[in-house]
């Protein structure tokens, strides 16, 4: 045993951070770079599959975090899984206010049939999913051993 008996809303918190560091590897880190090496998939093709899936992915991080806040407000653990779990909704928010509208703009442009340059956007999102890996992992493992 990890530690002691995970409680109800522990437990919810410990099953939604995982699901959220789950989904965030298997999106983020494999099926989104993936596609673009597929045969036949253009650049045009790709945003638009990326879009549809990212807002998915979005949305259900949303709930993920709603799930995790109302389940640490029920059961608080230690302060430090609360830090590093704050960090990660925190870079979930800065990617849906401030980095998405670029990205989004970009992908507006190149589905019209425009030719618009690669966004530096997209970097900020990729260094903004690692700091939310690492901070789910930490909130994950900081929850278990509470």
């Amino acid at each position: 045993m990890i530690g002691p008996a995970l409680t109800g809303p522990t437990a919810v918190a410990v099953a939604a951070v995982f699901v959220w560091l789950g989904m965030i590897l298997a999106i983020s880190f494999l099926e989104a770079p993936l596609k673009f090496r597929a045969p036949d998939v253009t650049l045009r093709i790709g945003l638009g599959i990326g879009r549809l899936v990212f807002r998915a992915l979005n949305i259900a991080e949303a709930i993920l975090a709603v799930a995790i806040v109302v389940s640490v407000a029920v059961d608080p653990p230690r302060a430090s899984a609360l830090a590093v779990l704050a960090v990660a909704i925190a870079v979930l928010a800065v990617q849906l206010i401030v980095v998405r509208r670029p990205l989004n703009r970009r992908s507006d442009a190149v589905l019209a049939g425009q030719d618009a340059p690669r966004s530096h956007a997209h970097h900020a999102y990729i260094a903004l999913e690692a700091v939310k890996v690492v901070s789910l992992l930490a909130g994950g493992i900081l929850l278990l051993t509470s």
